[in-house]
């Protein structure tokens, strides 16, 4: 709040005029963020469609603001920019004939994906800078040590990854993997629509 008062050239003090707590701040903080780019598109119809543009926006969000992303695993934020998203979600599901306690499961599944996968991303950002040190340059510097591991034989699935797997090596590894993860979980719960559309 010092900071925020810092900012706006004001005294701590003031600031509690217009906020309860700096909770109350975190929660405007978060309904902003939800009313960027416009907000939430409108519902195509297409409920997949509808669902991966969800995800992929609110990946890109959580790579322009990631001290987002410990906030919105919390309490969600009942601001309306936040309420108009939730709503945009579930209005996606409607149609397809699920319980509205598997409608809000499959959202908040799919937001738990999405900031999960994206703390990953901004975890190895952080540490090639950090380091200094490329992904390509690490797993060129632990090139050896796997070498072992494959081997002793010990961990043969984990020698199939490190002799054959084509997706952690490429360039945009980062977007074939959120890709095929999101595309793995509309699967799934399309093999489970009571109501096919």
């Amino acid at each position: 709040m010092r900071r925020v008062a810092k900012e706006l050239g004001t005294g701590t003090a003031s600031l509690y005029r217009y906020l309860a707590s700096k909770d109350d701040l975190l929660n405007l903080m978060l309904d902003a963020v939800a009313a960027e780019d416009g907000g939430p598109p409108a519902p195509t119809g297409d409920w997949r469609g509808d669902l991966r543009t969800l995800a992929y926006r609110s990946r890109a969000t959580i790579h322009r603001h990631p001290w987002m992303t410990s906030l919105a695993a919390g309490r969600p934020s009942l601001g309306p920019n936040s309420l108009d998203a939730i709503e945009h979600a579930l209005a996606a599901l409607d149609p397809l004939g699920f319980d509205i306690d598997v409608m809000i499961t499959v959202v908040d599944t799919l937001q738990a994906f999405v900031r999960g996968y994206a703390i990953g991303e901004l975890a190895q950002q952080e540490a090639v800078r950090r380091s200094g040190v490329g992904v390509q340059e690490w797993m060129d510097a632990h090139a050896p040590y796997l070498d072992k591991v494959v081997r002793a034989g010990r961990h043969p699935l984990l020698a199939r990854v490190i002799r054959d797997a084509e997706l952690p090596h490429a360039a945009d590894s980062a977007e074939r993997g959120f890709q095929l993860g999101l595309e793995r979980l509309l699967d799934g719960w399309e093999a489970n629509l009571p109501v096919r559309p």
